[in-house]
């Protein structure tokens, strides 16, 4: 009797990387190879991606829609956090890998495989968060990483291996570039990127246009929101995946959104990448402006230490942790009253706030006015001023005394 083949499961993009590990699983390993490929609105065909991976070798292949529950799920808590690593990466690829993993460790064990294979490089952030998002759901899953161990050193030398086994892969010696796309941004690394003196080509671009070449006249937009999450556009109510689709059209029709960063890699490296986000950075800007109008001064600003937290968690790759739940918990919170409208003015790359409104406004123009109130009294002023600045007084007056008293020390030794 013919004993089964072991089975591993391979998150499958049809990239460059994954294109050539089916391949190599199948000639340094005895293993069926599954091949799994998760739709977070890169675009692929499902029969294109298929074909070619049974072509390459996979006994298998799934195709998994997970566009709604990637924007629901892990997209808009993180809009909600208003997380930013170091102040410009709006999380594309980093939100999107917790995600993959989750449908892996589903189709694995569907499948009784007992292995899970990736193609992230092990310089990159990516096996890390693969890595330990399948270890908080299977931690005895055993892990295949190509990139840690076989022969091939380079991009060059995958597109080698690629072109030898006769598979065709969307990279070139000429543009090396590696991308991940899905349907909140689309990022470039390598190549003429690594040289970060070199200023980077606009030709790479595919989600926006050049911000000189986008119209000479100003779009407005409005964004409608309820507790926090994107719901409309100009007044029409759209479903998550609809909203970001055009949200990415606009924003990428009027250059929005491009973004050349060199960031701090987790695994210690510094790394340049260029990265598009067009939906996303009208979304970013639209919701920080909302919560301008409706939070309070301590918590938004107790807020914006969470974000940094929650952006260094995301990045890290510690989706499915405590800590991470727990600070959804309290952006939730917070989020109760982030409900209104927001008016943003694109032009040429730029995306401006030009008006917002909100039933639970803390803006308050009685209050707010310079011109006659019967509101505020502003004689009540000074009290205020007197007590905030009670220490500061204190110690004003007690550095003057002990120098009124070391002068009187200095006249008596003169005498």
């Amino acid at each position: 009797m013919k004993l089964l083949k072991e089975k591993v499961v391979l998150a499958y993009s049809g990239g460059l990387d994954t294109s050539v590990i089916i391949p190599w699983l199948k000639e340094n390993y005895d293993l069926d190879v599954i091949a799994c490929c998760v739709d977070v609105g890169q675009g692929d065909d499902p029969k294109v991606v298929k074909e070619k991976a049974i072509k390459s070798g996979a006994s298998k292949v799934y195709f998994e829609d997970a566009k709604k529950e990637f924007i629901e799920k892990y997209i808009f808590p993180t809009l909600k956090a208003g997380a930013v690593y170091e102040g410009k990466y709006l999380l594309g690829t980093s939100f999107a890998r917790p995600l993959i993993a989750k449908k892996l460790v589903d189709v694995a064990e569907k499948e009784e495989a007992n292995y899970i294979a990736h193609g992230c490089t092990g310089k990159g952030n990516d096996q890390v968060r693969f890595e330990l998002s399948i270890k908080s759901m299977r931690p005895e899953m055993k892990i295949i990483a190509p990139w840690r161990i076989w022969d091939i050193k380079s991009r060059e030398d995958a597109i080698e291996y690629a072109e030898k086994r006769g598979i065709p892969v969307p990279v070139t010696k000429d543009k090396p570039y590696s991308m991940d796309k899905n349907i909140w941004h689309l990022s470039h690394e390598g190549g003429d990127l690594e040289d970060t003196w070199n200023e980077h080509s606009t030709d790479m671009y595919m989600m926006t246009i050049p911000p000189e070449k986008a119209p000479d006249r100003p779009v407005y937009i409005e964004i409608g929101f309820e507790k926090g999450v994107p719901v409309s556009l100009n007044g029409i109510y759209y479903d998550p995946v609809s909203l970001l689709e055009k949200l990415n059209k606009i924003g990428g029709e009027n250059g929005i959104g491009i973004s050349d960063i060199v960031e701090n890699r987790l695994v210690g490296m510094k790394s340049r990448g260029v990265y598009e986000t067009p939906g996303g950075t009208l979304l970013y800007t639209a919701h920080k402006e909302l919560e301008y109008l409706t939070l309070d001064r301590n918590t938004m600003q107790f807020k914006e230490i969470v974000a940094q937290k929650y952006a260094q968690l995301v990045y890290d790759g510690l989706w499915f942790t405590p800590l991470r739940e727990a600070l959804d918990a309290f952006v939730d919170f917070t989020q109760e009253c982030v409900t209104g409208v927001v008016k943003l003015k694109l032009y040429k790359g730029s995306c401006t706030n030009v008006g917002s409104k909100s039933p639970y406004s803390l803006y308050n123009r009685d209050f707010a006015t310079f011109g006659e109130d019967d509101v505020y009294n502003q004689k009540d002023a000074e009290g205020f001023i007197n007590l905030f600045g009670l220490p500061i007084t204190v110690k004003a007056l007690m550095k003057k005394k002990n120098m009124e008293e070391m002068l009187q020390i200095q006249s008596k030794k003169v005498i």
